[in-house]
């Protein structure tokens, strides 16, 4: 099903929590994605990323709190490729992708704060599966994320079916 995060707030509000003071860019085939949440906090290494994006993402939307760094980038087009074919509907990044023109062929969403063509260090590192917070809002796993061109909107329970 089809969705505006715009109408979300409308037909929602008060019982969505909505990002704001955070500039998105969508850099994946799809501009619009939503799905339960998966979260990940990391800095410049994206050892936990590749890993969860490595296992049935079916429904599922990777959030991951890069603590808003642009240095390195948390994903590229082999770890992009390999969400698709698990079926992850789209990767969230408070941080910094690369590849991006190989992005926009894959068949998944993935926004970002921008892209960086430096690869991220590796030194198996970050949390998965914890509460995450930025742009004012609290990402928690098992809820739902919805994102489009619109901005980035939360929800407790979903709001959309498919």
């Amino acid at each position: 099903m089809s969705f505006v995060t715009c109408d979300l707030c409308d037909e929602n509000e008060g019982n969505v929590a909505i990002v704001t003071g955070v500039q998105w860019r969508s850099f994946g085939g799809r501009d619009a994605f939503h799905g339960e949440i998966v979260t990940v906090k990391c800095f410049e290494d994206n050892s936990r990323v590749k890993e969860l994006l490595a296992t049935d993402g079916t429904g599922k939307v990777l959030v991951v709190d890069g603590g808003g760094s642009l240095r390195n980038a948390l994903i590229g087009d082999m770890i992009a490729e390999n969400a698709v074919k698990n079926g992850w509907a789209g990767v969230l990044i408070y941080g910094a992708c690369r590849d991006v023109d190989a992005l926009a062929a894959l068949d998944i969403g993935i926004t970002a704060l921008g892209c960086v063509p430096i690869k991220s260090v590796r030194r198996n590192e970050g949390q998965a599966n914890l509460a995450v917070h930025f742009g004012g809002v609290t990402f928690a796993p098992g809820a739902y994320v919805y994102v489009d061109n619109n901005g980035v909107v939360v929800s407790s329970t979903a709001l959309v079916s498919g």
